[in-house]
């Protein structure tokens, strides 16, 4: 037996109508013993809840009869039902859930790798505008950079520059001294 909001309004009513019976009266005396009969039914509804609970949960069952028992276990299985279908319930609503969000995902997914692919066009784009195309000899067709300097076939690759050592040149500071100020490649 459990309280619900049917039997606390039941008690409600009661006492409603109690108190417009002995209204009349005004007797503080007459609504003490109202309140303690009240006080009793209410306790008796809790000992009543207790030792239901106790039951349910296995404990004091000595003193049942077959018939009580197997009440007591068509109870325990029914409300095993009732939570079984809550928890498939649950279990479904969560699972359809993440199925929504990994469907979005992979749709967030596919358009990064759209914008990915765009982004690697535009690189190679700007690529070719800055280092230029290769002509049909496999040559850098526009691969040179200021001086002379080639970049080599891969834009992408270190330019690697050597130094070589400096030559002797005749300066006007002075025969046989060397040119230090100024880079030479080889």
């Amino acid at each position: 037996m459990f309280i619900t909001f049917g039997s606390m309004k039941s008690v409600t009513e009661r006492y409603n109508k109690a108190k417009e019976e002995h209204q009349q009266l005004a007797n503080p005396a007459s609504e003490a013993k109202l309140w303690q009969r009240e006080v009793a039914i209410l306790r008796q509804q809790l000992q009543n809840l207790q030792e239901s609970h106790r039951k349910m949960m296995g404990e004091e069952l000595s003193g049942l009869s077959i018939k009580e028992l197997q009440n007591l276990e068509n109870q325990l299985e029914t409300s095993l039902r009732g939570i079984h279908v809550r928890k498939d319930q649950l279990l479904f609503d969560e699972i359809h859930d993440l199925n929504r969000k990994g469907t979005l995902i992979h749709q967030e997914n596919a358009e990064l790798y759209k914008k990915v692919d765009l982004l690697i066009q535009e690189n190679q784009e700007l690529n070719k505008k800055i280092y230029g195309t290769k002509d049909a000899n496999g040559a850098p067709s526009n691969g040179f950079l200021a001086n002379g300097i080639s970049i080599g076939d891969d834009p992408s690759a270190p330019v690697r520059l050597q130094l070589c050592q400096p030559q002797q040149e005749k300066d006007e500071t002075g025969p046989g001294a060397t040119s230090l100020g100024r880079l030479q490649l080889c």
